[in-house]
């Protein structure tokens, strides 16, 4: 016979699990997408940037990025680098937020503290084989 607790704790960690795979689907992997228009200098993209005051070729910079980051934040493994992905879509997401706000386009600022909120949520709930394991002050790893 299955333990009441045990049955509870499976069914939330099937809950997290899938709220980690909705919300990254939603944030982190989808910078698929703005990567891949990035990339190829979508005129919408180019246009936007420029409003910003970004150069065209930063464009191709963050594409890069945004795709790798996706790649990264996709596959199994890869703990630090998944770090560094999430890291970087929040630098990205709060340098989006922080320039349209500079340019008095508080509403559109929504969009990507919205996407910053998903990648948050996304990094929240990884599962503990997605994480960085923690060294102590004895070699002993923590995860």
């Amino acid at each position: 016979m299955i333990d009441k607790n045990e049955d509870q704790a499976s069914r939330n960690d099937r809950i997290k699990n899938i709220a980690f795979w909705i919300t990254t689907v939603l944030g982190p992997i989808s910078f698929v997408i703005g990567g891949f228009l990035n990339l190829t200098h979508n005129p919408d993209i180019i246009a936007r940037m420029t409003h910003l005051g970004y150069p065209a070729y930063f464009a191709s910079i963050l594409g890069f990025w945004k795709l790798a980051g996706a790649i990264v934040i996709a596959v199994p493994r890869l703990p630090l680098l998944k770090e560094w992905a999430y890291a970087g879509f929040f630098f990205v997401l709060t340098g989006a937020t922080a320039s349209h706000v500079f340019q008095g386009e508080a509403i559109v600022a929504l969009a990507p503290l919205l996407f910053l909120t998903l990648c948050v949520a996304s990094w929240a709930l990884r599962p503990a084989s997605r994480k960085l394991k923690m060294m102590d002050e004895g070699g002993r790893f923590h995860g």
